[in-house]
Order: structure tokens, then sequence, then C-alpha cells
């Protein structure tokens, strides 16, 4: 059975190995989506697609913009391929639709391959670790999160909506050093994406609202 897959993961390396095993199928049709604008263009001619997502690298302000594309879209199915997404963000998610499979970047070849095969069956997959995560206790009590000044400064540097490559030149770092980075930043503060990075540096003072974009 064909079926069209639409790759919306701006990591170079995960969507390579992607596309490799997708292909092993011949029948598979293989898409790739950039940004937002891109997706929505390739649903409107694929409605019925299968969207492998990276949410924290991509483009959705945050769970209720990919939400309400996934409702316009009802007939897609999404995979949810991410290095780590908040409980929050899970719950919203996997409690809203039954639309989404979710699986972690980490996890082995098996569960990613599970997860696919989930979604060409139009059934869901929700890997073990984000069951874990979503069932996890409430962080509420926990102690805000505090960033070391070099996360602060790269927060900032995400604020202005400079890339990871842009960063990494700026700061004479490597693109994985500003990665890991990246990541520690989202777990700390307990967001997914750039946008939510913004919000909460606006709401602790530790950016100008007038310096800085959502």
């Amino acid at each position: 059975m064909t079926h069209n897959y639409i790759l919306a993961d701006r990591q170079e390396l995960t969507a390579y190995a992607l596309q490799s095993l997708l292909k092993q199928n011949e029948k598979n049709i293989l898409m790739k989506a950039t940004d937002k604008a891109g997706l929505i263009e390739l649903l409107k001619a694929h409605p019925t697609a299968i969207v492998v997502l990276d949410f924290t690298l991509f483009d959705f302000p945050d769970g209720d913009s990919l939400l309400i594309t996934s409702e316009r879209f009802s007939e897609v199915r999404w995979v949810l391929l991410s290095d780590e997404l908040t409980r929050d963000f899970l719950r919203k998610i996997i409690y809203s639709s039954l639309a989404f499979s979710v699986v972690f970047k980490d996890e082995s070849l098996h569960t990613v391959c599970e997860a696919l095969k989930s979604a060409e069956s139009g059934s869901r997959f929700i890997s073990q670790r984000a069951t874990e995560t979503v069932l996890a206790k409430s962080r509420d009590e926990e102690e805000p999160a505090v960033l070391t000044a070099t996360e602060t400064e790269i927060a900032k540097a995400i604020a202005q909506g400079k890339t990871t490559k842009e960063i990494a030149a700026e700061r004479f770092s490597s693109v994985h050093t500003i990665t890991t980075h990246r990541k520690n930043i989202f777990r700390k503060l307990g967001v997914n994406t750039a946008h939510e990075v913004v919000r909460y540096a606006l709401r602790a003072g530790w950016i100008d609202a007038s310096d800085f974009y959502i």
C-alpha cells in the first residue's frame, strides 16, 4: 500500500535517516517541509498524509497551534519525533486528539518503526518513555528554573530569532554545543519551542519586550 509521508524535521541527519528508513518500502512517497507554511501547502495537496514532525525544531508556536492544524486536516496522522517534549505539552496533545503518535529520537529503531507502522494502520502509538513522561508527577512545587549565564545569553539569542548555526558562529562554538545548551534551556524551563522560551523570559524579566519578539 502506498503511503504519503511528509518529513517536517529541520535536523538534516535525522531527516536523512528517516528518508532512508521510509524508502525501504518503494511504494512510500516522501516529501519534506521546512516550515509551517510549506507543511500546510503539502497537506492541502495530500490531506491523508502521515506527518513525521520534530515539534521542538519546527515553527509551531505552541501545542494549540498544532492541534488547530490537525483539526483542519482531520485525516492526517502525526508522528511526533523529538529529542524531548514536556509533560504538559504531551498531556494536551495526547488527551486532545487520537491522531498523534509519540516517540523520542533516542529510543530504539524498533520503537520508531512501531510508531510509523501504527500511523500507517490508522492507530496511534505512545512510546513507553512518552507514557512515563505523561504520568510523571507535576513539577509545580519544584524550585524555579535557573539558567547559567551562558544559557541566558543563548536564550536571548534565540529570542532574537537567531539560528543555532548563527549562535554557534557568534560564540565560536560548535553547532553540537549550542544544540546541547538549547536542549538544556528547554528542559529547565519546561518548554518545547523558541516561542515559549521568549514568553518565559519576558515573564521572568530576563529580557526587555522592546528588544525582543515572539
